[in-house]
């Protein structure tokens, strides 16, 4: 027997992620809710509504409103917000309802998260989201965990999603994803803190020949740089919280996450860099790691004068 078809999916928070899955579902005929809590802000609310109507997705103005009657919830908020969602959501879920928490917390914050909303009688199912979401959209690798992962996991790719139940223990995909995440997120910050350096020595063109010699498949004299350094210039504040999620998972199996905590302040120090200096990486496009690093160091420069 085919599985039942999901005809409603209620998103809260409508960020990056929120933006892509919403009209990517909504092309397909299904009836989408949005929520966030920057509907209630007045600096943000007409612009979020805008982008309600342009992805053809129905703003709702609370929670409650948002998530009635529909078949699955996702969650896709920041780290920090992840826990007070599945407890407020926890208040309105009903049974038989499909809660899919796809937030990048450690497995300890997915079990305190399962814990809530399965009190309520929904079904609660992880999912790492193991690549970034905007090149592959609806296609992005997922993997599931949770009791009921299996079952969800065909539901979400006869919708056009990529999903892959890994098992039935909550912790275990989220483990994948964070451990994954040091060595991702650990290339970026290095490639950070490398290439700044080797800029201001004027050494960068032998950094990078010498380590395309030892790493030649990776792309060192080509896109690789921008693009490393770019996803930190980008999204450096949320992955930096994304990190010292990594480093709790860490610390919840003895491991002392020294790198992973080192990586998150080098995050933060490129996002506070370019705020100090008003430097908006949307006005950076194309986007240059030399251009960046050159402009920073040109405001450097100038404060000690």
């Amino acid at each position: 027997m085919a599985p039942a078809p999901i005809t409603r999916i209620a998103l809260v928070g409508f960020g990056e992620v929120g933006g892509i899955f919403g009209p990517d579902f909504a092309k397909q005929g299904i009836d989408v809710s949005v929520y966030d809590i920057l509907f209630h802000s007045p600096e943000s609310r007409e612009a979020m509504l805008a982008k309600a109507r342009d992805c053809q997705v129905r703003a709702c103005e609370s929670l409650a409103e948002c998530m009635h009657n529909a078949d699955l919830v996702i969650s896709a908020v920041t780290a920090s917000s992840s826990l007070d969602v599945a407890r407020d959501a926890s208040k309105f879920l009903r049974v038989g309802q499909f809660f899919m928490d796809i937030n990048s917390v450690s497995p300890g914050t997915k079990r305190a998260d399962v814990a809530h909303v399965e009190r309520s009688g929904a079904h609660f199912v992880e999912s790492a989201v193991m690549a970034p979401v905007p090149p592959y959209r609806l296609k992005v690798q997922m993997l599931l965990g949770g009791r009921r992962a299996a079952e969800l996991a065909p539901r979400l790719n006869a919708i056009g999603m990529n999903a892959t139940a890994v098992s039935e223990t909550i912790g275990v995909a989220s483990a994948v994803k964070m451990c994954r995440s040091v060595m991702i997120k650990g290339i970026e910050a290095l490639a950070v803190e490398c290439l700044f350096a080797a800029r201001h020595y004027g050494a960068e063109e032998a950094v990078l020949a010498s380590l395309d010699a030892t790493y030649p498949n990776m792309g060192w004299r080509e896109k690789l740089p921008d693009y490393l350094v770019s996803r930190v210039a980008e999204h450096g504040r949320r992955r930096a919280e994304e990190m010292r999620e990594v480093a709790q998972a860490l610390r919840d199996v003895g491991v002392d996450p020294m790198l992973a905590e080192a990586t998150a302040e080098r995050q933060d120090w490129l996002v506070d860099e370019m705020a100090d200096q008003n430097l908006n990486y949307k006005d950076l496009a194309p986007f240059s790691w030399i251009a960046l690093a050159e402009a920073l160091s040109k405001s450097a420069s100038a404060k000690k004068k």
